[in-house]
């Protein structure tokens, strides 16, 4: 039997790029899942279901930022599938910013940053986990990163975001952990996703750097993430919380 069979899943940021994927292996092992973006995640949802079945996937669109779009998107979910297992947190903005001096970071940019990676975080768990609460079980996967662990310089609002997403995710835990709600955080490296690809400047500054710091001198892909975003949705990770595990082929271990 699939690990996640009966089981609903939210992936924000589930569109495009690595969410897809996540998005994908979630219904993969028996969920049904939400994906919500601002972009357009439909002909991902119809594609998922024709694969899995017509209740396996729905999209919403959805700015994480914003409680009143979040709120609308829990309800739309609870009516839709009756219940929510798995929140995963996604969304970010990292591949459309350009590595810059920290003195260089706009104010402005830096407040969307963390209005997006960290509000956004907590507005999602704001609104499902007390659903998750009444039935006392749940699975929050919140996306950190490796770079926090590095201190990449150029990149500080978004360092800085997933710095805070890895000690939102140890605090949450032990609030949550009384109601048997499991809190980690994913951490990938530097991956080549489809989006990084398109629209991150910077990729090939940083790629061959990145991949000579890891025990695995090779480059990282979405489906690196998925072994391990599975575990954290199943109930083969139901002792683990308020951890976060990098998965970046040891680089940060360098």
């Amino acid at each position: 039997m699939p690990r996640l069979a009966g089981k609903v899943a939210i992936v924000t940021g589930g569109a495009k790029g690595i969410g897809c994927h996540y998005a994908r292996a979630l219904a993969a092992e028996g969920a049904r899942v939400m994906i919500a973006d601002i972009e357009d995640g439909s002909a991902l949802a119809a594609a998922i279901a024709q694969a899995h079945g017509a209740d396996a996937a729905a999209f919403m669109r959805c700015d994480v930022s914003d409680e009143k779009s979040v709120a609308a998107l829990v309800e739309v979910t609870m009516k839709r599938f009756g219940q929510i297992d798995v929140l995963v947190n996604n969304a970010a903005l990292y591949a459309k910013l350009s590595p810059r001096k920290f003195i260089e970071w706009d104010v402005d940019i830096w407040d969307r940053v963390m209005a997006i990676n960290v509000r956004g975080s907590f507005l999602m768990v704001r609104h499902v986990a007390p659903h998750m609460m009444e039935r006392r079980s749940g699975k929050i996967i919140n996306i950190g990163s490796g770079a926090p662990y590095k201190g990449v310089p150029r990149m500080l609002p978004y360092v800085t975001s997933k710095g805070a997403i890895i000690a939102f995710t140890r605090a949450l835990s032990r609030e949550l952990g009384e109601y048997g709600i499991n809190v980690n955080s994913l951490s990938p490296g530097y991956i080549l996703s489809d989006t990084g690809l398109e629209n991150t400047a910077h990729v090939e500054d940083e790629r061959i750097p990145v991949r000579n710091s890891r025990a695995f001198k090779r480059d990282a892909y979405p489906e690196d993430l998925l072994g391990t975003l599975v575990y954290l949705a199943s109930g083969d990770s139901n002792f683990v919380t308020g951890q976060s595990i990098v998965v970046d082929g040891g680089a940060v271990n360098n």
